[in-house]
């Protein structure tokens, strides 16, 4: 090790926050924006609780950013880029279109922003207790400490525990210096301690909507201690960095840890409190539930006001705190076309750009894969995950006010009558020899095919592009101001942005089973993993169909789950169950499965009209399990140029 740890813009406190407001609460987080924070503030109640709520409010800097959100699902075997991608799509692919280097990654969002959050919280603990609060509002920053050292660590490897003024401590002075510790001595010093301490702490009940608890600190040590232990055992001999040995401080090894994420998360389980599974998958991600029981974390946003919201509730910018990952894979639908007329083709927007979950703001950056469409979520009839998590029916909306078409009944395919809310264009769920496609984009004006007597556009799974694909149902818009109008779709999202769930506990440990922790009776990984499987064959909705749809499909889910749980089958259990969350890419690194699963993938090109499927192949090398330093932080600090390529990680100098 280096002997000093300091950093140049991450070291300072100061930090200008938002007001945060946990909405269908009586308890709202304020605080009053200041540029410095000192010692002598965090000794006041008002500074601690200020500090703690810029906390809550750093979240949506990193969480519901596009460009962040892209960089945990672009790549992987889940996402590639869309028709529309720029530079900060493209290079992610790794297939290609450019290389993730220190100028282009977009790791840099959660780089920038988490160094500032991590000193605000040091502030806070290291000076709290002179305000006379209880431990456990101190613990809600020990908990974010170590959830954003946890971020960091996966991402980037060993980063700086020492900010300027020595390890953990919050520090008032900007430096131009930084050395890095290591794997082991983050996971060590600064994560574990942290959350033991929190979980020791917080209370059962959140101290506001959305509030830290001992379930959601038990939910990130037990990831901690399960991230850790594989990277201890290090399987596939994937490099870290900076180098160290693959060994404890404590002399633990990694059967200890999977054993801890085993214990963590069964006690978790087995100790609930107010938090469990919702349901169905469909209630779990349906907008008007928003902030249900069992989303544990997440950077909350609000239609109420602006100031709450962090954001316009008019018009999205896509940066600062503007909710806008939903963007990212919505293909441009308003392209969509229907005949004012049965004779002729006199064409007509027929889905116009509206502030509904279905449809939103398109930007077309981010496509599914289709192997994600046709392998992932090859049950497409007892498990409602798919018809949970994409968009595959789009329908008219030209009857609300403000579309310009005053037409009861358009004219589809095949040149059959559609009325409002009927189907404009179907995903279907299986290949069809039958479909009849265009030359080109024909009458639907995006080259979707026809089916005998069928007044929908279709395109098979099989055929989809980097232009016209599923969306994203689970991310999309939800609001309650439209008022019979297409509402503010182009508004960033005023939903929360799901960062942790409970559902999580069950996958942790059953990971941590296979990977050889001794289980309990009755929560074995198979055992562990069929509760999750069993929720989702329950469905109470249709998606595709638009329609209640009342089914218990969970003993036919029980029944195919294999009865020996692999590495490989949980990954794709996690990819249906948190498919476009934004975490793919952090499981595979995890599990260092990235390159067995992602190296190659089919979709079909750019224009529209193209259903012929392409297989491109990916270069993921080992040196890329880990994110480049950003440059700016490069930029920032006065040290020498064989200082700086130490600093950064192997092959990206």
């Amino acid at each position: 090790m280096k002997s000093t740890i300091k950093k140049t813009y991450l070291s300072a406190a100061a930090i200008a926050v938002l007001a945060l407001l946990f909405t269908s609460c009586s308890k709202i987080l304020q605080e009053t924006p200041r540029s410095i924070n000192t010692p002598d503030f965090f000794r006041t109640e008002a500074g601690v609780t200020g500090g703690i709520t810029s906390l809550y409010a750093n979240l949506r800097n990193i969480y519901g950013n596009a460009y962040y959100y892209n960089t945990g699902e672009t790549g992987t075997d889940e996402v590639t880029y869309g028709q529309s991608a720029d530079g900060n799509f493209l290079v992610m692919d790794l297939s290609g279109q450019g290389d993730i280097s220190s100028q282009t990654s977009r790791s840099d969002v959660l780089w920038n922003n988490s160094f500032g959050a991590i000193n605000t919280a040091s502030g806070v603990i290291e000076n709290g207790s002179a305000a006379g609060v209880s431990p456990a509002l101190v613990a809600e920053a020990r908990f974010f400490r170590a959830f954003y050292y946890f971020q960091l660590v996966q991402t980037f490897g060993g980063v700086p525990l020492d900010l300027g003024s020595g390890i953990l401590k919050f520090n008032t002075n900007p430096v131009a210096l930084s050395t890095r510790n290591t794997v082991p001595e983050v996971y060590s010093k600064a994560i574990f301690p942290d959350l033991d301490t929190a979980i020791m702490d917080l209370p059962v009940n959140p101290r506001v909507i959305g509030g830290v608890t001992k379930t959601v600190a038990r939910l990130y040590l037990a990831k901690a201690a399960l991230t850790y232990a594989w990277w201890l055992k290090n399987p596939n001999n994937i490099p870290t960095y900076p180098a160290a040995d693959r060994k404890d401080p404590d002399g633990k090894d990694a059967s200890y840890y999977f054993q801890e994420a085993y214990d963590t998360a069964t006690a978790a389980i087995n100790d609930p409190g107010q938090y469990g599974l919702m349901p169905t998958f469909y209630d779990l991600h349906n907008g008007a539930n928003d902030r249900n029981k069992e989303e544990l974390l997440y950077a909350d946003h609000t239609q109420l006001n602006e100031l709450s919201n962090g954001a316009s509730l008019t018009y999205g910018s896509g940066g600062g705190q503007d909710n806008f990952a939903g963007w990212m894979m919505t293909w441009n639908y308003t392209v969509l076309r229907s005949s004012k007329t049965s004779t002729g083709w006199s064409p007509v927007s027929s889905v116009q750009r509206a502030a509904t979950q279905p449809l939103g703001r398109p930007w077309t950056r981010m496509a599914p894969t289709i192997g994600a469409i046709t392998n992932t979520f090859a049950d497409k009839t007892n498990d409602s995950r798919y018809d949970g998590t994409f968009v595959t029916t789009y329908r008219g909306n030209w009857n609300l006010i403000g579309t310009g078409v005053s037409q009861t009944t358009l004219y589809n395919a095949n040149n059959l009558p559609i009325n409002p809310g009927d189907a404009v264009l179907t995903f279907l769920d299986e290949p069809n020899p039958a479909i009849s496609y265009p030359t080109g984009q024909g009458n639907s004006n995006i080259g979707a095919g026809t089916l005998p007597g069928n007044s929908s556009w279709v395109i098979g799974p099989d055929g989809i592009s980097r232009v016209v694909y599923p969306g994203l149902w689970k991310l999309g818009e939800y609001r309650t101001d439209n008022n019979g109008t297409l509402g503010q779709p182009n508004a960033a999202s005023t939903r929360p942005f799901i960062i942790a769930y409970f559902s999580e506990f069950y996958f942790v440990a059953a990971e941590a089973a296979v990977m050889g922790a001794t289980t309990q009776a009755g929560q074995s990984a198979r055992d562990l993993i069929n509760v999750i499987r069993a929720r989702a064959g329950m469905w109470t909705y249709s998606n595709n169909g638009a329609a209640p749809l009342v089914q218990d499909n969970s003993a036919a889910m029980i029944a195919a789950t294999p009865a020996t749980i692999t590495i490989d089958y949980l990954l794709a259990e996690r990819s249906r169950e948190y498919y476009g969350d934004g975490r793919r890419w952090l499981d595979l690194v995890r599990t260092q499965e990235w390159g067995n699963l992602a190296s190659s993938y089919q979709i079909a090109g750019n224009n529209y009209g193209d259903h012929t499927p392409k297989t491109i192949t990916r270069n993921i090398q080992p040196y890329l399990y880990l994110r480049p330093i950003p440059i700016g932080q490069l930029n920032n600090m006065q040290m020498s140029a064989s200082e700086l390529a130490a600093y950064q990680n192997p092959n990206y100098q």
